[in-house]
């Protein structure tokens, strides 16, 4: 069985305290865009994991997938699988390529073995994969907030605009975009400022992690002031980067992007 795990986007995100655990309680926006993965799941003689597409760090056994598979097979009865992922969301890009994979791992094992799980079990599975990986179970607009992993459904439909993203050859670490980060509490949720005209939202919803990430890449700082002036009605860096995305009212030409970028129209 074969399933496509997508990428995210985050509109808005604010650092607003670091709580006792070492971790941070954000707010966020998370919004699913249309740059996929590719999958599979075999029924095998023993457990394995195999890549393709773009090269994939660090051992089988720290693999999310992997982790969930021996997630669920403490509570369920799993025979060995083969999974192969091809690997096409950019990693170290702030899209959630990886929580992705993982999350819609849980979605297929679900299906092929007919586990019966809830949405709430798959949830709950998927919160101990990583902050935002739930997020993917139900896949649909939210706002998150304590750590990325609690969520409240919003309407928000950007079919009508063109999403363009931009990857520069660049990969931020968890540790190097908190690193510049100074929490603090926000006067005005984004819970609400998601509302307001998206002709305003570049006055008032921000990325906590820019400032400090733009002084040490002025290539991604740079990206986003080309697709401002290509004439994106929003740009930010998605979050913790290095990707910069673009909402646009029609196609834009970003040729001299595509020069030294990776560039994903209509996601």
């Amino acid at each position: 069985m074969i399933i496509f795990p997508n990428a995210k986007i985050n509109i808005g995100l604010n650092i607003t305290e670091r709580r006792p655990d070492g971790y941070h309680n954000l707010e966020t926006i998370f919004y699913p865009v249309k740059i996929n993965d590719a999958l599979e799941i075999i029924e095998a003689d023993t457990l394995s994991f195999e890549s393709s597409g773009l090269y994939i760090p660090g051992r089988m056994e720290d693999n999310l997938c992997v982790k969930g598979y021996h997630l669920l097979k403490k509570d369920h009865d799993l025979p060995p699988v083969k999974i192969h992922l091809h690997k096409n969301i950019p990693i170290g890009a702030g899209l959630g390529g990886g929580s992705a994979d993982a999350a819609f791992f849980i979605r297929l094992m679900n299906e092929k073995f007919d586990l019966n799980l809830s949405i709430d079990q798959q949830l709950n599975y998927a919160r101990q994969l990583g902050a935002d990986c739930a997020f993917f179970i139900e896949n649909k607009p939210v706002f998150a907030f304590d750590k990325g992993n609690e969520f409240e459904s919003i309407k928000l439909d950007l079919s009508g605009y063109e999403i363009v993203l931009v990857m520069p050859d660049i990969h931020i670490s968890t540790a190097e975009a908190y690193s510049g980060v100074k929490p603090a509490m926000v006067k005005q949720s984004l819970l609400e400022l998601i509302y307001t005209p998206i002709t305003e939202w570049k006055n008032h919803i921000k990325n906590d992690f820019e400032n400090n990430i733009f002084k040490n890449h002025v290539e991604i700082r740079g990206v986003k002031a080309a697709l401002y002036q290509a004439g994106a009605v929003y740009a930010s860096m998605s979050g913790s980067g290095a990707s910069v995305f673009g909402i646009f009212n029609k196609t834009p030409d970003l040729g001299e992007l595509e020069q030294d970028n990776q560039v994903f129209y209509n996601i």
